[in-house]
């Protein structure tokens, strides 16, 4: 197949374009590079599969023919996308339609990168797909919350008026090799001040809770539902819910750092509990993550290490 991916320099849309260049489709990787990395990138420069194009996807373009659209394009830490208000908003209403536009001129199927954080901080736990929210529609955070919101209720509009084969994913927290380090998460935060021995920064008491799932059994996810025949939401994540403070204790032990705990303020509308239920993604896609936290921080280091 050809495949159009959107913020393909980007922590997941790299994975996600590994994957399909090693099931043999052709990529076009999109990406404006605002908070996307080339060097995610680097080792397809020279892949005859892959095709690269710098362009903001907010402008309208045309890839021309293209068997499925994955819609990742989106800042997504919140250091940046505190810093990118307007092109988060941006990108998830006017990026999401353009996209769609492509798949629904060449009769594509598409998918929507969302997030478990149209949940906001919820008050159903663990969270389910039926659940409406808790979402604070003008906090800092709500450019990212509302722009996802918006992007899926799009993306429903497309296959209810246009007939659009599209799916909509809810990302839970996911961590991996080229996660940045800067990127503003627990999992490169506690890891990369474990590996220079400074204090692990908790927010808060430690005691809010997040559930972390490693980018190989996430692409997998994402994979199974976009081939599907499920158009509603699906939550892909790992149901195992850990406190920051187990975060932390894992990080420790896994890295072997001697790093003490430095506890600071809990930010505005930081959610205090995230578990995903996944029952619809066991039953409709026979998927479920594989790989344990202290696996994956495993798997995850020598990246990490690289980047000190």
């Amino acid at each position: 197949m050809r495949v159009l991916v959107t913020g393909a320099a980007g922590f997941l849309g790299s994975h996600l374009t590994d994957r399909l260049i090693g099931e043999g489709h052709s990529v076009i990787g999109v990406d404006n590079l605002s908070t996307g990395d080339l060097g995610n990138l680097a080792h397809l420069k020279n892949d005859p599969r892959f095709t690269f194009e710098q362009r903001d996807i907010c402008l309208p373009f045309d890839p021309g023919p293209v068997h499925a659209v994955y819609n990742m394009a989106s800042p997504a830490s919140p250091p940046e996308y505190l810093k990118l208000a307007l092109e988060t908003l941006r990108v998830g209403s006017v990026g999401t339609e353009n996209t769609l536009a492509i798949a629904q001129k060449y009769g594509a199927a598409y998918l929507h990168a969302s997030t478990s954080e149209c949940y906001g901080d919820p008050l159903e736990h663990p969270q389910t797909e039926n659940y409406w929210g808790n979402v604070n529609p003008v906090g800092p955070r709500s450019v990212y919350d509302e722009a996802k919101r918006y992007a899926e209720a799009l993306t429903m509009a497309y296959h209810r008026s246009r007939g659009v084969n599209t799916h909509l994913v809810r990302i839970f927290n996911t961590y991996g090799p080229r996660l940045h380090p800067s990127d503003g998460r627990v999992i490169s935060n506690f890891v990369m001040q474990a590996l220079r021995n400074q204090p692990l920064t908790v927010y808060g008491d430690g005691q809010q809770t997040r559930s972390f799932c490693y980018v190989a059994d996430l692409i997998e996810g994402i994979l199974r539902l976009s081939r599907s025949e499920e158009h509603m939401p699906t939550n892909v994540g790992n149901p195992t819910e850990f406190t920051i403070l187990e975060c932390a204790e894992a990080v420790l032990e896994v890295t072997g750092s001697k790093s003490e705990l430095r506890f600071e303020p809990l930010p505005q509308d930081d959610p205090t509990r995230r578990k995903p239920d996944i029952s619809k993604a066991k039953r409709v896609l026979d998927w479920e993550p594989k790989i344990s936290l202290r696996e994956g921080l495993k798997l995850s280091l020598e990246f990490f290490k690289s980047k000190v």
